[in-house]
């Protein structure tokens, strides 16, 4: 929505393209679910999260099923879409972002972006064979499941706590700007945002080290610090 949206025609809205998401997502999140923790309580397999569910359980239910073979390719053809989908989406914001930040071109931004994309992504793509002895986050882990837990458990709730606390902060100074003592007051909101935004990133956190059953020692020195 963040990119899209500056796409959307006159006669749509955010807040209506939002809800729709919200509600498609939710629904389509919930129906998966139930019919895939049944099936894999009905064939006697461990239900898994993560990459962990889409390459090993789903594979192991679509086993036990009549034309396996083919419903497991329709499943990943349709998996393959869905990706694909994602990252248009997510590389329509590095590209947009470059575009506006440094004025390149598009085609400048596409390819350079494109090449550092390949290069950031090698140490995953190796995490299962040349790289497959790193195992940073205990035995049995990979790369992959370290950039996971960076991106997924910290990053991505991480920046949407921040972008949310910025905007809260434009938005209120902005209403506020007509005050005598226009300093005094955003300095006012930023010190409000920053009590309210650092207790929340500790409990993150320790909810987020909870999950992975320890805390990392960056993470807790970070938490020492705050």
């Amino acid at each position: 929505m963040e990119i899209f949206g500056s796409y959307l025609k006159k006669d749509r809205t955010l807040v209506g393209e939002s809800v729709n998401v919200i509600v498609l997502d939710t629904a389509v999140a919930v129906v998966a679910g139930l019919i895939i923790i049944p099936a894999c309580f009905a064939y006697g397999i461990e239900p898994d999260s993560g990459p962990s569910l889409l390459f090993i359980t789903l594979p192991n239910v679509f086993h036990h099923m009549a034309s396996s073979r083919l419903w497991g390719i329709f499943f990943f053809i349709f998996m393959s879409f869905a990706a694909l989908s994602t990252v248009i989406a997510v590389f329509e914001n590095i590209i947009t972002m470059s575009v506006e930040l440094w004025d390149w071109s598009r085609k400048k931004s596409l390819i350079v972006n494109l090449v550092m994309i390949l290069v950031l992504t090698m140490p995953a793509v190796f995490g299962f064979n040349l790289l497959k002895d790193i195992q940073p986050m205990g035995a049995g882990s990979t790369i992959m499941d370290l950039e996971d837990f960076l991106v997924s458990s910290n990053l991505l709730p991480l920046g949407s706590l921040v972008g949310c606390c910025s905007a809260f902060a434009k938005t209120a100074g902005a209403g506020r700007t007509s005050s005598r003592k226009p300093t005094l007051a955003r300095a006012s909101i930023s010190l409000t945002d920053f009590a309210a935004t650092w207790p929340t990133l500790c409990l993150h956190l320790s909810v987020s080290s909870t999950s992975k059953d320890t805390m990392t020692h960056s993470q807790t020195e970070v938490c020492r610090s705050l």
